[in-house]
């Protein structure tokens, strides 16, 4: 009787034993060992001595290579390699790599001490201090998963997370004291309070630190109290598995509803070495922290300056006179920031050109050319990336080409606004059509949404299985919400978050493109386009803009002349019919324009006379 080769795969499975069986399914393509063909059962016992010989010599997993990866071994590493190089700098205190590692081992100690156990989570509420940068280790450290806390929520959104979150601990700033009390006041009634940790490195500690109107509250500790307390020689709380929850971050990107994002050691360890290979990261740089902590982790490179020995440049708050001021006392080599921060340094009149380069990696929105191009003329060379916080820092960056240097300057933004090509350590990007799945042409022109798939995607939404399932498909992509073209070269270029797209008389106007020729007018500062409800065209563009504070009362444009200079460079229809001006955009705290927020707004504004506009040159509209 003739079987086929799958057939003889069965029959030979059949006879494995069962922990044998368990392991060659652990193992990647042992299986395939077995596709050895048979012709019938007379050959059988040959084919079986041939699998009892590569049963002997198969290599599987052992305690030996299989430790579970993650990045919190960077800081062992960074104390051995980088002993006395100063890890932290904060107005007048600095701190050595030894020194850091042993603060957070004594935080993790005292953390295990007041019951903080694997798996817990662990809140922080601060800015860009020495304490939260070490906590991004500590807590961690503890077998706890930690949780960054936006400081610019309000009280109702931080009880929510708190709450969801079920947090057990809390180490809070003492500037954000009230904000945290009022937050645990809103609990409801017999529910569980986190213990508070009292974070006082300022010497300016509030006298706001220990009550409120509605709710008294002890504090257990300071955060110095803390690190005295903790043991010097404890010997951290390594994952069973490189697949244990690491962080819980929440995120609301530029729309209302919070999620939480959990990333496993494994994720976390993927992005940060990922990080670091991608932005070329040297040995010793000096980092300077204008991107909060607590967006993702500052994208991954709280751990990485570890690994690289870097010196960490903390601040709690910051302009352009500062940034330029720490650059040249410090000679800053590297710094993050979203386009706002781009945008500060740009439109700055006293920021003065830098003497030596300064590598500025920028994600979030796209940023306009305009802003990349005067960015650059001050000295910053400027990267540009595109991540969420479900993949926990940058997964796709402009990989720039030698040749694209000679172009000119506009050319060289333009493409540099582009978000690129994946990087090492994600597996496949791709632009599909969001019904169908298939990818989109490469033409620079068809939207689709952009997918990702690879090692530092999130494991899922914290207690939300639905959300998990919408955004992680079963053809194994997990769907951004973001809608972007493929261009001919494979860069991949956004243009739009799906909820952002205004869709008039059927076209798709993508607000980044009519941003972008906003930005180029000298006198805007800030610039967001949102849709506004029309009866005839279904969605029109609607403007927002900031104009730089320092104008002189001639140089401000008008409502008119802004849209005739949109009028000059843009399809009709892609022209916005209703410009408002504002003082500042309202944003999240990592610079993020809140467009909820303006739509919000937009569907506010009467439409003059018939109640829709029929054609750009009907723009009159009246607030």
């Amino acid at each position: 009787m003739n079987i086929t080769p799958s057939q003889y795969q069965v029959f030979l499975f059949s006879r494995i034993p069962t922990s044998a069986k368990y392991k060659i399914k652990a193992s990647i393509n042992t299986v395939w060992v077995l596709q050895i063909g048979a012709a019938n059962y007379l050959r059988a016992s040959l084919y079986l001595e041939f699998f009892d010989l590569i049963m002997e010599q198969l290599l599987l997993p052992n305690s030996a290579n299989s430790t579970p990866l993650t990045t919190l071994g960077f800081l062992e590493r960074a104390a051995a390699a980088y002993t006395d190089c100063p890890s932290l700098v904060y107005n007048n205190t600095t701190y050595t790599w030894s020194e850091t590692h042993r603060r957070c081992l004594q935080v993790a100690s005292s953390l295990s001490s007041v019951g903080i156990q694997r798996g817990h989570v662990v809140s922080v509420v601060a800015p860009n201090v020495p304490s939260m940068y070490e906590l991004q280790f500590g807590v961690p450290m503890s077998g706890a998963i930690l949780n960054n806390i936006n400081t610019r929520l309000d009280a109702h959104t931080l009880s929510v997370l708190l709450q969801h979150s079920e947090s057990k601990l809390v180490f809070v700033d003492h500037l954000h004291t009230y904000l945290l009390l009022e937050a645990l006041s809103l609990f409801p009634r017999n529910t569980k309070r986190p213990h508070l940790v009292l974070i006082d490195d300022d010497a300016a500690a509030s006298s706001t630190t220990t009550t409120s109107p509605t709710v008294t509250v002890d504090f257990i500790d300071t955060y110095e109290g803390f690190v005295e307390e903790g043991d010097p020689k404890y010997k951290w709380v390594q994952p069973r598995s490189e697949w244990d929850p690491m962080v819980l971050n929440y995120t609301s990107g530029t729309t209302s509803s919070p999620k939480g994002v959990v990333h496993s050691h494994r994720g976390i360890f993927i992005l940060t070495a990922n990080a670091l290979i991608d932005w070329a990261v040297p040995k010793l740089p000096v980092y300077l922290w204008t991107l909060p902590m607590f967006h993702a982790n500052g994208w991954g490179y709280t751990w990485g300056m570890a690994a690289v020995g870097a010196t960490n440049i903390c601040l709690r708050r910051f302009d352009a006179s500062t940034i330029s001021d720490l650059i040249q006392k410090h000679n800053v080599t590297h710094m993050c920031g979203a386009p706002v921060v781009l945008n500060m340094i740009s439109n700055s009149p006293d920021f003065e050109p830098l003497k030596t380069p300064v590598q500025i990696l920028t994600a979030g929105a796209p940023p306009p050319a305009p802003v990349l191009s005067r960015t650059e003329s001050m000295g910053f060379v400027v990267s540009h990336g595109y991540g969420l916080t479900e993949t926990a820092g940058l997964v796709v960056s402009c990989a720039w080409k030698p040749e694209w240097d000679k172009l000119p300057l506009e050319e060289r933004a333009r493409l540099k606004a582009r978000q690129g090509v994946k990087t090492v350590g994600l597996a496949e990007v791709d632009v599909v059509n969001p019904e169908t799945g298939e990818s989109v042409k490469r033409d620079g022109v068809s939207l689709g949404e952009v997918v990702l798939r690879g090692g530092c995607v999130t494991v899922g939404y914290f207690k939300d299985k639905e959300a998990t399932r919408r955004c992680i498909s079963d053809n194994g992509w997990f769907y951004t919400g973001d809608i972007g073209v493929m261009h001919a070269d494979g860069y991949v270029e956004i243009k739009d978050r799906s909820k952002d797209v205004i869709i008039s008389g059927g076209e798709n106007i993508c607000s980044a493109e009519v941003e972008s020729v906003l930005y180029s007018i000298t006198a805007v500062n800030e610039a967001a386009v949102v849709a506004r409800p029309d009866m005839f065209w279904g969605e029109i563009p609607c403007a927002f803009v900031s104009l730089k504070r320092d104008l002189e009362l001639t140089e401000k444009p008008t409502e008119k002349e802004i849209i005739e200079y949109c009028r000059a460079r843009l399809p009709r229809y892609m022209v916005p019919r209703k410009v408002v001006f504002s003082e500042e955009l309202p944003k999240t705290s990592t610079g993020k324009i809140q467009k909820y927020l303006l739509r919000e707004f937009a569907k506010s504004i009467e439409p003059k006379g018939r109640g829709y506009t029929k054609d750009v040159d009907e723009c009159e509209c009246y607030i």
